[in-house]
This record gives structure tokens, sequence and C-alpha cells, in this order.
């Protein structure tokens, strides 16, 4: 299974979808495409220039991120998950969502094209920042088993983090999004927060405080936000060009 291109794709509750879409338009410098599906639901998040590599969804329960994999051949790729220990949720006649061996929601879709990355967003400190990477949370238990889930279904290339408790699978350069696989304290199903490679983290999160965003926690190189519907997301400190 060749991947040709990766979505991070924001869930939003419906009742806070409006505030939602606003501030995450401000932060990655895009526009909303128009609404579509059975009940206008998604929308993708248009760059100025490039590929967009971000879409959200209305839904009915509380937030969430999942990842949607562009592939040539949607059959067989779900096929080789399922056979990974993946479980089928949904199936579309254009897409199949599954969820990961302990609980990550993911959706293989049919391949379109891909293109080059979207510009880096600069903030009003000057600050520069862009969405490129997804870090899966996983419980200690269950975390052996979807790091080989992930490394088998992907084909990435898996390397060790900096902390023990972190690794990383890169995928070719033409990709926009990478994983970052987190080893949790607890035990609990697999999910998902977006992280944002940024040049200040102090300053992006104050800029994103102003639209609506709060401050959590601060770890080494990192700091811990919660968009206006309360999705956790990470500033860290990493290149975002």
């Amino acid at each position: 299974m060749t991947i040709r291109w990766v979505w991070a794709f924001i869930d939003c509750p419906a009742t806070q979808f409006g505030k939602c879409a606003e501030f995450w338009t401000a932060v990655t410098g895009t526009t909303l495409s128009a609404k579509r599906g059975e009940h206008d639901e998604f929308v993708t998040l248009l760059p100025a220039s490039g590929t967009p590599s971000l879409k959200m969804q209305s839904v009915p329960h509380s937030p969430r991120i999942h990842l949607d994999l562009d592939v040539e051949d949607v059959p067989a790729a779900v096929e080789h998950a399922v056979k990974l220990g993946a479980t089928k949720v949904f199936e579309h006649p254009d897409y199949t969502v599954l969820r990961s061996p302990h609980g990550m929601i993911f959706c293989l879709t049919p391949a379109g094209t891909a293109g080059d990355f979207a510009p880096v967003v600069i903030g009003p400190a000057g600050d520069r920042s862009r969405l490129d990477q997804v870090c899966l949370d996983i419980g200690p238990s269950a975390h052996a088993d979807e790091v080989r889930f992930w490394s088998e279904l992907t084909g990435w290339r898996w390397t060790p983090g900096s902390l023990p408790e972190f690794s990383r699978l890169t995928p070719e350069p033409a990709l926009p999004i990478k994983m970052l696989l987190q080893r949790l304290n607890e035990d609990r199903p697999t999910t998902a927060h977006p992280d944002l490679a940024c040049t200040d983290i102090d300053a992006t999160a104050t800029w994103h405080e102003k639209l609506g965003a709060r401050r959590v926690s601060r770890g080494s190189h990192w700091i811990v936000m919660a968009d206006p519907a309360g999705q956790s997301y990470c500033l860290t400190g990493r290149d975002p060009a």
C-alpha cells in the first residue's frame, strides 16, 4: 500500500463548529471551502497556495482528530489494514472508515492530486508555524501493537524520539503530515492530537489565546493547548519550513 497524500481531519462538535472553523482557519492561514456531504458536514481548509492537507467535519460527539490516507486502491488497502488488525467501522462508496487495533479512527480514501505544501503561517509577532504532524496518544499496554500496526500500514521509517516515550514515523518528503507516537502513562483507547511546528512557541501560544485557545500545560520544548471546543493540540519547537 502506497500512501499518496495525508490529511489531518478535525472533528468538531456541531454546536461549536463555527467558532472552531474561525480559529483553525486563522492559525493555519486558510479559508473554508464550500460545505459538502449529506448534511453539509465537511469542509476543506484551503491555503492561499499549495495543496490543502487539513479538513474539518461537524460531528454529534466530542472533538477528536483522525487521519485520512489517500491510496490508489481503497478496497485493497482496506484488506491490508484489516489483516494487520484494523476493524472496519463504516463503508462508503468512496472511502472506508476504520479503527486501529486499539481505537484510533482513520479513513482510507481515494488518491487525488498531490502537490506543494501550503505556506508557513506568520503570526502577529513574526513567529512562524505550520501544522505538520499528528501525534498518536497510546496507552502503555497497547503501545507496541499500535507502533507495529502503524509502521506496517504506512511503510514509513520508524525512528526513536529524543525522549523515551516518543517515536516517529517519517513519510516520504512529498507528504505533508508526519506521525509522532507517544506512550502515555495510563491505558485508554488510542487517540490523536495535531502538532504545530513553531519558531517561537510562546509567541504563537499568545496569538492563539487571543483567537480563543487556552494553555493547558508546558513540556520541555512544547506547550499543550486546547482549541475553542477543547481539542488538545501542541505547539512544538521545531522548524516549520
